[in-house]
């Protein structure tokens, strides 16, 4: 029986990726869900859960996870200009028919299929928050309760994101009918905020933050009430179209990256969602801030976004992470191999990002799982402070057959598909077994009730 995060937890790998390198026989205690010592080159003790290859978790550091429940429905072609915002009116007319049930239910199957693929934090940028009419529950926080319910139920790691998001456009827009269930004034945001609080405070190991879901959504002065609530981590969709761009510089004189670094005190807290279309100059403005952009690989090739400049941004010494976003697919190593992949296309060459003293995987992974820590507000890696999130790979999956270290992570990323996990522990509860979460039968069957009402 898997112990419940306040007992103590003692695993040994055989082999596991530290911060400074593989090591080999590790044993790695943990208590209440927290890593309190690492120590290399020990035996295994009686009671220590034996495992083989291991790596630290990695956040997930963007999603909205209903949209899982309409992945495949929108790849349509025929449709004049079909583009990001053409399927953004396909998305509100889809949430329409969401109530609190179904939205938990849909939650809890993206939860449960990011802990498959390795990902045991999310970072939940959750706009959902009233009913299908645009009238508030009787909790402003009821919607976020279901995030949290869901977090809970599959296991999953909470970053709980409330977004702000009060007008359509540029300088104060009136929002669309298809926005309802989003909006808030800034008094408004304040009480979610506090509802928030509430909810997560039996949420084990949750971290609150907020987003301003982008400049279009909020005005200066709403932008900067909001950066002033709270202390945790601040996230923002910037720039991911060149129509936002576009607008942007007709309304301001300016590019949305341009405009935020010159009227907010941009830090390490923040995260920059997608940050698509940067000059150069931007790039290094984002780099000197310590702000980390959050790229969502998978759904920025479904929506047509572009492709971030990834090579100039890490030459510049900035920091990132991945997400999953549309949650179109769900898959933490596609997203890291996809990430590399665009860049190959785009500059044409092999192995483009990574410095050189590392393998491209290992290096991707690494720098993904700090940046994502970093806006998730949590500890990342194999550390003593750091959650128990522990990722174990399967040595006898065919693409990783016969290697080691360095190896075997690449072949992870960039050679392997379905199976390539053995097992997967957050906080030190053992979630997937075999490839499959613990809960899997009972998750599946509640999203497919979901869906067949939201279909019918």
């Amino acid at each position: 029986m898997t112990p419940s995060p306040s007992q103590p937890v003692h695993f040994h790998a055989q082999q596991a990726l530290l911060a400074d390198g593989w090591a080999h026989d590790v044993r790695i205690e943990s208590q209440a869900g927290r890593i309190t010592s690492v120590t290399a080159g020990v035996p295994a003790q009686d009671g220590d859960r034996r495992l083989g290859t291991v790596v630290a978790g990695l956040g997930n550091l963007h999603s909205h996870a209903f949209q899982r429940a309409m992945a495949g429905l929108t790849e349509v072609g025929g449709r004049s200009g079909d583009s990001f915002w053409s399927w953004r009116e396909l998305m509100y007319r889809f949430l329409d028919r969401l109530d609190p049930d179904d939205f938990q239910a849909i939650a809890a199957q993206a939860y449960m299929e990011m802990l498959e693929s390795g990902f045991t934090r999310v970072g939940e940028f959750h706009y959902l928050h009233h009913a299908q009419d645009g009238s508030g529950y009787a909790d402003p926080a009821e919607m976020s309760a279901r995030v949290a319910a869901a977090a809970a139920e599959t296991g999953l790691g909470l970053t709980l994101l409330p977004v702000f998001y009060a007008h359509s456009d540029f300088g104060g827009v009136a929002p669309t009918p298809g926005q309802r269930r989003f909006l808030h004034d800034v008094d408004g945001f304040a009480r979610l905020l506090e509802g928030c609080q509430r909810v997560l405070a039996t949420t084990p190991d949750a971290v609150l933050g907020l987003a301003p879901h982008s400049l279009r959504a909020s005005t200066p002065q709403e932008l900067q009430a909001l950066a002033a609530m709270g202390q945790g981590p601040i996230h923002i969709h910037i720039a991911e179209q060149t129509r936002e761009v576009d607008a942007c510089l007709a309304w301001s004189g300016q590019r949305p990256v341009e405009w935020l670094y010159d009227h907010v005190a941009v830090d390490p807290r923040w995260c920059l969602v997608h940050a698509t279309h940067v000059t150069a100059r931007e790039v290094q403005q984002i780099a000197d801030s310590g702000a980390v952009v959050g790229l969502c690989p998978i759904t920025e090739a479904n929506l047509g976004d572009g492709l971030f400049p990834m090579r100039d941004f890490v030459q510049a010494g900035g920091r990132f992470g991945v997400g999953s976003d549309s949650n179109v697919l769900i898959d933490a190593a596609e997203e890291l191999r996809l990430l590399e992949y665009g860049q190959r296309l785009a500059l044409r060459g092999r192995n483009v990002l990574s410095p050189g003293v590392l393998s491209t995987g290992r290096w991707l992974y690494q720098q993904a799982g700090e940046g994502a820590a970093q806006v998730l507000g949590v500890a990342s890696g194999l550390q003593v402070g750091a959650p128990a999130d522990l990722l174990e790979l399967d040595p006898e999956h065919p693409a990783l057959q016969g290697r080691q270290g360095d190896p075997l992570l690449d072949s992870w990323l960039f050679a392997a598909r379905n199976g390539a996990l053995r097992s997967v522990w957050r906080n030190g509860r053992e979630l997937v077994q075999g490839g499959r979460h613990v809960h899997r039968e009972a998750i599946t069957l509640r999203y497919r009730a979901a869906l067949g009402r939201i279909l019918a």
